[in-house]
């Protein structure tokens, strides 16, 4: 019988603390009233922070492989991991009183919540085919559960039908691809997947065969062009919390995924991914912007222009080089930054009986509430590539990262695709500060959700003028793939 030594375990102290409260919130909430579910969201709140202090004091800067080499906490896992936290803590404070005014408010959604959060961590910190399956799939049915948790809404069940399966039918894609390199290589971990093909002769069909199932489940995570049919419909099928949460820090871990499956355990076969990868940049930034333009439902909206975004991601992963990866490693924390902060924006103007899911229900928000709306202008301005916000900057760092591996080309198509998808962002603020209000309510999202929303927005505002800080971390984190 195999034990594992006790520094193992210590690497993963994060994962079990994690597991504990989600048993321990999943046992509180069974003997808590409605009127007291307020002690669910705290202690939920409470784990991610426990869980963010317990991986920084854990870390010492350096890499460790545990677990019979299927586990890895290294200064990429380590920010990944932190950002996760504090996202999904922002995305369980924007919820809250979403929630309360549709009786979701309950145990189920945060309990899922911590659930695809410890998925995260198992796919961020994988480093065996085994490990990044086990938390792909852990992350992946939560949020299923999560999609389909307004049961009355035909909508939601629509969604997660969709997903559920379309999903799985991408994760045996993905199974499928890492069983050939299994049988091709004889080893499930990461590294000596990468040293095998680089040492030994393999079929190359057989490699190929591979990389494609890989990338297709890879691409299907993302959403990127073809494999984007799900997108939308779950944006906009999902409840708002839902989709506040789905769209963005699951995007950190997917990029994970991306990272340990192609960077680390494919490099010696880069020009066929990369091609690939290529292929869906071209298609992805054309069919986000463009088919963003022609929606009314901010979700629809966004979830297009999640297409678009993601293809900047992976543009940075598709040049092979550090320079990209630390450049589409900033360009996902940003995204997920600023989609929380935009989906967010969503859910707090619903209220009872009314979702501000439409373009149109941003009309005069700056009547309403001045300066709701200028973050909201921040996050858009952002997210179309704007200086000074911080959006600019994560473009920009990609863009040369493509350039220095001589394909300026796609660059300059890039920087065409997002003038292009500049207009439906700045259409948002047309209708923000030159509309008539449609509705008199006036917005109040509580003094915590209002406190947390305004940090979000001025973070975006502070990293587009001091982008230093993050990107020298994203650089030292990428050093090592």
């Amino acid at each position: 019988m195999n034990h594992f030594p006790l520094s193992d375990i210590t690497l993963v102290v994060p994962e079990l603390f994690m597991l504990g409260m989600i048993c321990t919130i999943l046992v509180v909430d069974v003997f808590l009233k409605d009127e007291q579910r307020g002690v669910t969201y705290w202690l939920t709140q409470f784990t991610l922070l426990a869980t963010l202090v317990l991986t920084l004091a854990m870390n010492d800067g350096s890499s460790h492989v545990g677990l019979g080499g299927s586990f890895v906490t290294d200064p990429l896992a380590v920010l990944l991991k932190a950002a996760v936290y504090v996202l999904t803590f922002a995305v369980f404070v924007y919820s809250r009183r979403y929630q309360e005014s549709r009786d979701l408010f309950r145990g189920e959604y945060y309990v899922l919540g911590l659930g695809g959060v410890l998925g995260m961590m198992v796919l961020i910190s994988a480093y065996s085919l085994l490990t990044v399956y086990l938390g792909l799939e852990l992350m992946s049915l939560a949020l299923y559960a999560m999609v389909a948790l307004q049961r009355d809404s035909g909508r939601a069940s629509e969604a997660a039908m969709k997903y559920f399966v379309l999903g799985a039918l991408a994760s045996g894609m993905l199974l499928y691809g890492m069983s050939i390199l299994y049988g091709l290589t004889g080893t499930l971990d990461i590294p000596e997947i990468a040293t095998s093909l680089i040492q030994q002769p393999h079929h190359s069909v057989a490699v190929a065969f591979a990389i494609v199932f890989v990338v297709v489940g890879l691409a299907f995570k993302l959403g990127a062009v073809p494999f984007h049919m799900w997108v939308p419909d779950v944006y906009e099928g999902a409840p708002s919390s839902v989709t506040l949460y789905v769209g963005s820090v699951t995007k950190i871990a997917a990029f994970a995924m991306l990272l340990r499956l192609l960077a680390e355990a494919l490099p010696s076969w880069h020009a066929s991914w990369g091609g690939m990868l290529e292929l869906m940049v071209v298609l992805s930034l054309a069919v986000g912007n463009v088919i963003a333009i022609a929606q009314t439902n901010i979700k629809r909206m966004l979830a297009y222009s999640t297409i678009a975004h993601v293809a900047f991601v992976m543009l940075g992963v598709m040049t092979g080089s550090a320079a990209g990866y630390a450049a589409a490693m900033f360009y996902v924390l940003i995204y997920a930054l600023m989609s929380a902060g935009a989906f967010g924006m969503v859910v707090l103007l619903s209220r009872k009986g009314y979702e501000a899911e439409n373009l149109s229900d941003f009309s005069g928000l700056n009547e309403r509430s001045p300066w709701l709306a200028f973050v909201m202008l921040l996050f858009m301005f952002s997210m179309a590539g704007v200086p000074p916000t911080v959006g600019f900057y994560a473009k920009l760092v990609v863009l040369q990262s493509v350039i220095q591996v001589g394909q300026p080309w796609l660059a300059l198509y890039a920087v065409i695709m997002s003038v292009i998808g500049a207009f439906y962002y700045l259409r948002v603020v047309k209708y923000m500060y030159f509309d008539k209000p449609a509705d008199s309510e006036p917005v109040a999202p509580g003094s915590l959700a209002g406190a947390v929303m305004s940090a979000n927005g001025l973070s975006v505002l502070v990293l587009g003028i001091f982008p230093g800080v993050l990107m020298s971390i994203c650089v030292a984190a990428a050093a090592n793939l």
